[in-house]
């Protein structure tokens, strides 16, 4: 294959334009459509023609990471979907039953819009979140898309242009006046969307004043990015490039700690040539890289896929982080896996790697109480469990208390958990309290 390195946008509008797609049937081409029209759609040049085998699309992990399938709807959401593109509604109609459909697809799922949005003189800080105490999360409104979506992620709302569903703010002031309030928060993670598809210039606006004295008790700054795997020529020839890479230079010799979250869900997205030398760029500017992904049918279910993926990220000296459980939204049906079943591909992976790819956790439910971890299966008294703890809580006093789950063969997240030898989960009081007190009246604008 020969790199492409001219940035080539394709949506639901325009994906037929791609020629690799003449290998698809004219009814894969039309479920694409129809399923596009609830779930966003995006790819690009690169994704296309490095990513992707198109003489074996139909079990490629890329075009299912990218490209929407029939299945990735229920039936009944699909044929709903159909019926009014059949009738040919109009525009106004059709996105009308789109967003009847994706509001029964739990939009933002772990109480997002409830209970993390936090406040700052009785006013509420939109396009912030603050869940964790040491942790503030910011989405710039400018990096709220990507270089291509992801067909199982759980931020899908913030591209579907839903009125209330997007978390943005254009205000660098408030995110400032927050943090400087705030002086129990320590890092700050910059996401979206994809902060890295904003020019360096409007990035460096919001990161800059976090350099100054007044934000000493700030140690680590996150960006939340897709670019390496699906845009890594963002760090090699695009017109800021180097403006970019000299901006992570000033935030490492600032004394902050930059943190790039990649997010790698297979193997390939690491093979290409652009991918390791924009690797190579970034870790020069003293920069760390952690990757992270949930475990997915269809993309990674299996120890062979992920003990590779970890040997390769670190033999290009990045840190493996976390394997995630899918989260329950959007397209969850199609990806999710159980969480016994998650459980055995990590601990066959692990055993499977030395040392140095071992600083990854998993699997990991990002839940609405917290990370929850799942440490093991065992038994007492001739009952399965499941060990659980929390990684991060909405209280911080929850971490690294085990508690334990009734076993179940199909569970798939928390919400089909039931307590093990108690009526409540240790923490569950104090968190169903929480959500009562919640921030409920947080409505959000979608940008114009």
């Amino acid at each position: 294959m020969s790199e492409i390195n001219e940035y080539q946008a394709y949506t639901a509008r325009n994906f037929l334009s791609i020629p690799q797609l003449a290998v698809l049937s004219d009814e894969e081409k039309r479920e694409i459509e129809i399923v596009a029209e609830v779930l966003p759609f995006k790819s690009n040049s690169y994704v296309v023609n490095e990513l992707i085998n198109w003489e074996n699309y139909a079990d490629d992990p890329i075009f299912r990471l990218t490209f929407p399938a029939r299945e990735m709807l229920t039936e009944t959401h699909y044929n709903r979907m159909a019926e009014a593109m059949d009738n040919q509604l109009d525009r106004k109609e059709i996105r009308r039953v789109a967003n009847e459909i994706r509001l029964e697809l739990n939009p933002h799922p772990a109480g997002q819009l409830q209970m993390n949005v936090p406040r700052i003189n009785g006013r509420l800080m939109h396009g912030l979140q603050h869940k964790y105490r040491e942790t503030v999360l910011f989405f710039p409104s400018q990096g709220q898309t990507c270089h291509a979506y992801c067909t199982f992620c759980f931020r899908w709302p913030q591209f579907s242009g839903m009125q209330g569903m997007k978390f943005a703010s254009r205000d660098a002031g408030d995110f400032a006046d927050y943090l400087r309030v705030h002086k129990e928060v320590t890092n700050v993670l910059f996401t979206g969307g994809d902060p890295l598809i904003m020019h360096t210039s409007l990035l460096e606006q919001y990161i800059e004043p976090l350099l100054h004295p007044d934000f000493e008790h700030i140690h680590t700054i996150r960006i939340g990015s897709k670019a390496l795997a699906y845009w890594p020529y963002r760090f090699l020839t695009d017109k800021d490039a180097e403006e970019l890479i000299a901006l992570f230079e000033k935030i490492n010799l600032a004394g902050k700690h930059l943190t790039l979250m990649a997010h790698f869900n297979h193997p390939v997205e690491l093979s290409t040539k652009a991918v390791k030398q924009a690797i190579k760029k970034i870790r020069l500017t003293g920069t760390e890289i952690r990757t992270q992904s949930p475990v997915m049918k269809h993309i990674n279910a299996s120890a062979s896929i992920w003990a590779k993926m970890w040997k390769m990220q670190v033999s290009l000296g990045m840190i493996p982080y976390y394997m995630f459980m899918a989260r329950d939204t959007g397209a969850h049906h199609y990806f999710n896996i159980s969480i016994k079943r998650a459980h055995e591909i990590y601990r066959d992976a692990y055993s499977k790697v030395s040392g140095m790819s071992k600083t990854v956790r998993g699997p990991v439910m990002s839940a609405a109480p917290g990370k929850i971890h799942v440490v093991g299966m065992s038994e007492v008294g001739g009952e399965k469990i499941f060990v659980l703890q929390f990684l991060q809580a909405r209280n911080p006093d929850w971490v690294r208390r085990p508690f334990f789950a009734k076993y179940r063969a199909d569970a798939a997240w928390l919400t089909d958990l039931e307590p093990f030898g108690e009526e409540k989960f240790f923490w569950q009081e104090e968190y169903e309290a929480m959500s009562r007190t919640s921030v409920s009246e947080a409505i959000y604008q979608e940008d114009e």
